[in-house]
């Protein structure tokens, strides 16, 4: 019987395959596929070689994960996924962003698109993450839309979350002022979540981009979204943060951007207010730049020191007292 390796037709199948049996994020997946390429991993995976480079306990835990979730339909449930009309997107495809390879070993496998891909492929300084609090006040929400509204006169695309609160703002915000716009989904794309979301997530999808490293049919998790918000920093030159308590899943989107050596920016905000003490926090360590208007999210992105930006936390590897998230650290609650 033909092993699954063997059924495989190329590079790009076999990343949608593993994008169906490995979680995001996973180091050893991301490791083996970063050096052997996806027909070479999935082979691995149904064998019993050692990995160079990897400790055989390592390498037996990795394949006891994978294999668990091989079903008999799962090549039938790669050709369902195709059916959806969805964009692929892997390294060697031109619009694949070149900031998705700093990542190492947590890039995706493979990217799913719907709209303009094309949005990938401009340099990074074209792009800016917006998130943050999900429960975010009008003081919040009318900062985000005076910054997202700028960004899309200065014809720079902003990417968030599509969730409640900042995200919600930002998107809305661009598509009203004729903008680009970015929702990176930690969901396939075939769902839309928050389901309150459907029409905004819809209009993205139709004028701007929808992105998930998720194959269509599956649900969010906790640990889905907090990798989904690796993507938001490597996709992007620089990441604003309007409003964020310091425990808001969003902060992980600044770890990651702060490992990456990406811009990061902070809206100030009353000190009396809890979804500001992140913001005013990450002001105070040094962290992030004072984002008042949007052209300090403009010098932000454009600021030719990003290579020296990476590791430059005023308190080391951490912030607020969290050590930045790595594979299998989930970092602050969503």
């Amino acid at each position: 019987m033909a092993t699954l390796a063997e059924q495989v037709q190329g590079e790009r199948m076999a990343r949608i395959v593993l994008s169906m049996i490995a979680e995001p994020n996973d180091l050893t997946t991301g490791y083996i596929l970063g050096r052997h390429g996806g027909v070479a991993t999935l082979s691995l995976v149904e064998s019993d070689h050692d990995v160079t480079g990897l400790g055989r306990a390592d390498v037996l835990l990795w394949r006891e994960r994978l294999r668990a979730r091989i079903a008999p339909d799962l090549l039938e449930r790669v050709a369902e996924a195709e059916q959806h009309g969805f964009g692929t997107l892997i390294p060697a495809d031109r619009e694949w962003s070149v900031g998705l390879d700093d990542l190492g070993d947590r890039a995706p496998y493979v990217l799913w698109t719907q709209g303009a891909s094309t949005f990938l492929a401009t340099a990074l300084s074209d792009r800016v993450t917006i998130t943050g609090a999900r429960a975010s006040t009008h003081y919040g929400e009318h900062v985000t839309n005076e910054l997202a509204t700028g960004l899309a006169d200065e014809e720079r695309v902003v990417i968030a979350g599509g969730a409640y609160g900042i995200d919600s703002a930002a998107h809305r915000s661009v598509l009203a002022a004729g903008g680009q716009t970015i929702a990176v989904l930690a969901t396939g794309l075939d769902r839309r979540y928050p389901a309150a979301h459907t029409e905004l997530l819809d209009r993205i999808g139709d004028t701007g981009l929808l992105v998930s490293e998720l194959p269509p049919g599956v649900a969010p998790t906790r640990e889905r979204f907090i990798a989904r918000n690796r993507l938001m920093a490597a996709l992007s030159g620089g990441v604003v943060i309007p409003e964020a308590g310091v425990r808001s899943g969003s902060l992980t989107t600044v770890f990651s951007a702060h490992g990456l050596g990406r811009g990061i920016g902070a809206v100030p905000g009353s000190v009396t207010s809890a979804v500001s003490n992140g913001p005013n926090e990450l002001i105070k360590q040094g962290v992030a730049s004072v984002i008042t208007q949007t052209s300090d999210v403009i010098a932000l992105l454009d600021a030719d020191e990003a290579p020296e930006r990476a590791g430059n936390s005023v308190r080391g590897d951490r912030v607020f007292g969290y050590r930045r998230p790595t594979s299998g650290t989930t970092g602050p609650s969503i």
